[in-house]
C-alpha cells in the first residue's frame, strides 16, 4: 500500500525491486498500464542463474524507448540471451525448484523458531534473517564446521543478525544441528 501511494503521487520514474518475486509470488505488473512510471526490475541470478548476469525490466513503452537511448549496445552476450530465452519458455522446471526452495525455506524457519534465544524473521527470499545472541561466536562457529553463513552484524537495526540461505533438506540439516550445538 505504500509503495502504491508512492508510485501514485510521484509524477517521475518509481522503480520496483522485485529480484525476489519467484519466492514472494507478490508483484506490481497489474498496474504497469495504469501507472505510466512504474519500472519493474527481476533479475534471474535469485533462481540459481548469477552467472548469466540477466536483469529483466518492465515499463511503459515510452519509459523504454528513453532507457534504450542510453543502453549499451550488445549489452548481454549471446550464451546468455539463448540460456535466459530457453529457460523463460520453459519455467516448469525453475518453478519446482523455486517451490521447493520455498517449502524448505518454511521447515527451516520453523526449526529455527524452536531454537532458544533466535528471533526468526519472515521471508519472502530464498534466504532466512534471524538475531541471536552472540552472532559473532555463532558464526566463527559455523565457519569450523565448514558451514558458511552471511554475517550481517552490524551496529543497529543489524546487530547480532546472521543471515542463512536456503540449501538443501541435507544441508539444512546439518546447518540446524550445528546451530543447535552454538547457541
Amino acid at each position: 500500500d505504500r509503495i502504491l501511494k508512492i508510485i501514485k503521487g510521484c509524477s517521475f520514474p518509481v522503480v520496483v525491486d522485485e529480484a525476489y518475486y519467484d519466492f514472494s509470488r507478490k508483484t506490481f505488473l497489474p498496474y504497469l498500464k495504469k501507472y505510466k512510471n512504474l519500472i519493474i526490475l527481476r533479475s534471474l541470478s535469485k533462481i540459481g542463474l548469477a552467472g548469466l548476469r540477466i536483469g529483466i525490466l518492465t515499463a511503459d513503452k515510452g519509459i523504454v524507448k528513453e532507457l534504450n537511448k542510453v543502453r549499451l549496445p550488445y549489452n548481454l552476450n549471446s550464451y546468455s540471451q539463448v540460456i535466459a530465452s530457453s529457460i523463460l519458455k520453459n519455467r516448469k522446471a525453475i518453478d519446482e525448484q523455486v517451490d521447493n526452495i520455498i517449502s524448505e525455506r518454511q521447515r527451516l524457519a520453523e526449526e529455527m523458531k524452536g531454537i532458544d534465544r533466535l528471533i526468526v524473521y519472515p521471508s519472502d527470499s530464498n534466504f532466512i534473517l534471524f538475531k541471536t545472541n552472540n552472532a559473532e561466536k555463532i558464526f566463527k562457529g559455523l565457519i569450523n564446521r565448514g558451514i558458511l553463513i552471511r554475517n550481517m552484524n552490524k551496529p543497529g537495526r543489524l546487530k547480532n543478525c546472521l543471515r542463512v540461505t536456503v540449501g538443501t533438506s541435507e544441508e539444512n540439516g546439518e546447518f540446524l544441528k550445528a546451530l543447535k550445538e552454538l547457541v
